[in-house]
């Protein structure tokens, strides 16, 4: 790359240690009220909003900047509940008997089972793929780097990006995932990474009891 095909880093807005300070505490405590939920409202989310998050994630860095994602945005209802119906059916055997006790165990705490209404409430589907490779113009293959690290740096994004917008979120991750590309018309190329739900949580709405590791239990300084 030669140096014309660089451009002034004119972006950088530069702060002071305090404000930065500031800045850091403010966001802590607003992402630490961040819970995934599974009980949502119907309640509609106007669609700017959705495109503004989706924005966000699309600045995600990605390997060799192939951006290897794709973002399919579902509100319509019957097709919300084709979805619901392929994802039960791959769950009912998941936790009958596809999953290992083990799993199963882990999972009780946080009170999941095969029944997903969720995901015909929820004004929301954002169904997320990854590419395995691009295509060029002449739809011939071009190899993409760091795949699942690239997606998930920019699903990660947009679950923080719906949070910051007042939304709440649930990752769901039905195995395997193959009626999603099929459903959804996606390329060959492309491999579903998860179901992003969200909306407004429900008037009612519960959450696990459960906390996160304090930072000294995943954190080293050296």
């Amino acid at each position: 790359m030669e140096e014309k095909d660089f451009i002034p880093y004119s972006s950088y807005k530069s702060l002071s240690i305090v404000e930065m300070q500031k800045r850091s505490e403010k966001f802590l405590h607003n992402i630490q009220r961040r819970r995934t939920i599974r009980n949502f409202s119907n309640k509609p989310v106007p669609v700017e909003i959705i495109k503004n998050c989706l924005k966000a994630a699309g600045t995600a860095p990605s390997g060799a900047n192939r951006q290897p994602w794709h973002f399919s945005v579902i509100s319509d209802l019957k097709t919300k509940q084709e979805i619901r119906e392929a994802a039960e059916n791959e769950e009912k055997k998941f936790y009958g008997g596809r999953a290992p006790d083990e799993w199963l165990e882990a999972l009780q705490p946080l009170g999941t089972d095969e029944h997903k209404p969720f995901l015909e409430i929820a004004p929301y589907l954002i169904v997320i793929f990854s590419e395995v490779h691009g295509l060029d113009k002449q739809g011939e293959k071009i190899n993409n780097y760091y795949v699942s690290e690239s997606v998930g740096i920019a699903t990660g994004i947009l679950i923080t990006a719906l949070h910051n917008a007042g939304l709440a979120t649930l990752t769901h991750t039905p195995s395997p995932m193959n009626f999603l590309r099929t459903m959804l018309n996606r390329g060959k190329n492309e491999r579903a990474f998860l179901i992003l739900v969200t909306g407004f949580p429900a008037d009612d709405a519960k959450v696990p009891s459960i906390s996160k590791k304090e930072l000294r239990d995943y954190t080293t300084f050296i």
